[in-house]
C-alpha cells in the first residue's frame, strides 16, 4: 500500500516568503524599528538552533555515523563540487545576471546542506534516514567554520566579510549558531520528548525566523536601491543559473552513489543530502559575512534556489518511492517498510542490498 506523505507548509511558505519580500519593498523598516527587527532575528535565530540541538537525538547520529563513504561523498558535494561548479561555470553564466546576483550564486555554493528537508525528502522517498540525518547535521556543523572560508576564497575575503577578518566573523557563526545548537542537545534530557511533541512549534519557528531575517535583509537592500539594481531579465537568467547548478549536482550524486556501488537506499541520501542548501543557515550567515553590503542581492539567489530544490526533489522523492513500490509489488510477499523502520534501522555499508 502506498503511503500517502507530504512536506506540509512548503507552498504556504512559498508565498510566505513572496510576501515578507513585497512587505519589505513596500514598507521597509527604518531607523528604530529596523533595529528592533535585526535584535529579533538574532534571538529568533539563536532560539531555532537550540530547538533543533533539543530536537536531534545523539542515539540516531551514533547510528548514522558508521557509513563514511557516504557521508564523505555529500560533505564533497556540498563543499567541493558545488563551488568549483560555481567557479566553473562563471564565465559561462554570469552573463545571465548581474555581477551582485552571481556573488549570491557562489555564496550558495558555499553553504551547508540544509537538514530538514534533506532528511524529509530522503524519509519520503524510503532512503536511509539514519544515515541522512548523521549527513546532514554533520554538513551544517561543518559549514560553521567551512562557509566563511569557502566565501572568503569564491567571492574575496573583503568582500565577504565587510572588511573584518574572516576567523572573527567564524566567531561570530558560532556564537550565534553553534553555541545554541549546543545548548539545545546539553537540554534535550529534560525538553527533548517536549520537542519532540510538538514538532510543529520547530517548523514554526523555522520559518519565522527565515522571514524575520529574509524581512530586515530585504528592508535595508531596498533602502539601497536592490530592485534597481536587480532588472527583470537578471531574475529571469537567476532561475536558469539555478536550474542548471541543481540539476548538474543531482546528476552528479547520482552517478557518484552509483560509482560506489551504494545500494537504492543509500543513493536517495546521497543525492538528497549532497544536492541541498541551507536557508536556514544561509540567511543569518550572509548577515554576518557581508556585514555592510547590500544583504538582500546576496541572499535573493539562496531564496530562489531553496524553493526550486524543494520542489523538484518533492517530484524526485515521489518518483523513488513509486519505483520501489513497483518493485516490492514485482516480489510476491514483499511489503515495503515503513518510514519510521528506516529511522529505527542502523544504516547498510554494504551494496549488496536486494532492489539496487
Amino acid at each position: 500500500m502506498t503511503r500517502s506523505i507530504s512536506i506540509p507548509g512548503v507552498d504556504r511558505f512559498t508565498l510566505a516568503l513572496v510576501a515578507t519580500v513585497t512587505a519589505a519593498t513596500l514598507l521597509p523598516a527604518r531607523g528604530e524599528m529596523a533595529a528592533f527587527f535585526d535584535d529579533a532575528t538574532v534571538f529568533a535565530v539563536a532560539l531555532l538552533f537550540f530547538l533543533h540541538g533539543a530536537k536531534l537525538s545523539r542515539q540516531a547520529i551514533v547510528a548514522g555515523a558508521s557509513h563514511w563513504r557516504l557521508h564523505l561523498t555529500v560533505v564533497a558535494s556540498t563543499f567541493a563540487l558545488f563551488p568549483l561548479l560555481g567557479i566553473a561555470l562563471k564565465p559561462l553564466l554570469s552573463p545571465l545576471v548581474t555581477p551582485e546576483l552571481y556573488l549570491g550564486v557562489l555564496f550558495v555554493c558555499a553553504l551547508p546542506a540544509t537538514v530538514q528537508s534533506a532528511i524529509a525528502f530522503t524519509s519520503i522517498a524510503r532512503g536511509n534516514v539514519p544515515a541522512a540525518i548523521c549527513s546532514a547535521s554533520a554538513s551544517s556543523f561543518i559549514g560553521i567554520f567551512l562557509t566563511p572560508l569557502l566565501a572568503g576564497i569564491l567571492i574575496g575575503t573583503h568582500a565577504a566579510t565587510g572588511g573584518s577578518d574572516t576567523l572573527d566573523a567564524i566567531g561570530k557563526i558560532v556564537v550565534q549558531l553553534l553555541l545554541p545548537f549546543i545548548a539545545g542537545q546539553v537540554a534535550r534530557s529534560w525538553i527533548g520528548a517536549w520537542v519532540d511533541r510538538n514538532h510543529g512549534m520547530l517548523r514554526f519557528v523555522d520559518q519565522g525566523s527565515i522571514l524575520l531575517v529574509v524581512y530586515a535583509a530585504f528592508s535595508a537592500a531596498v533602502l539601497q536601491g536592490l530592485w534597481h539594481q536587480v532588472p527583470p531579465r537578471a531574475l529571469g537568467g537567476l532561475l536558469v543559473v539555478n536550474g542548471i547548478l541543481l540539476t548538474l549536482v543531482l546528476l552528479a550524486t547520482r552517478y557518484a552513489a552509483r560509482l560506489q556501488g551504494f545500494d537504492r537506499a543509500d543513493e536517495i541520501t546521497t543525492v538528497f543530502c549532497g544536492s541541498k542548501k541551507s536557508l536556514a543557515s544561509g540567511v543569518p550567515m550572509a548577515k554576518v559575512l557581508f556585514a555592510g553590503h547590500a544583504v538582500g542581492v546576496i541572499v535573493l539567489p539562496l531564496m530562489l534556489f531553496h524553493q526550486m530544490q524543494l520542489m523538484v526533489c518533492a517530484v524526485l522523492a515521489r518518483k523513488y518511492a513509486e519505483r520501489r513500490e513497483l518493485r516490492l509489488d514485482a516480489v510476491p510477499g514483499s511489503v515495503a517498510p515503513a518510514t519510521d523502520d528506516y529511522r529505527r534501522s542502523p544504516p547498510s555499508t554494504s551494496s549488496t542490498r536486494p532492489l539496487k
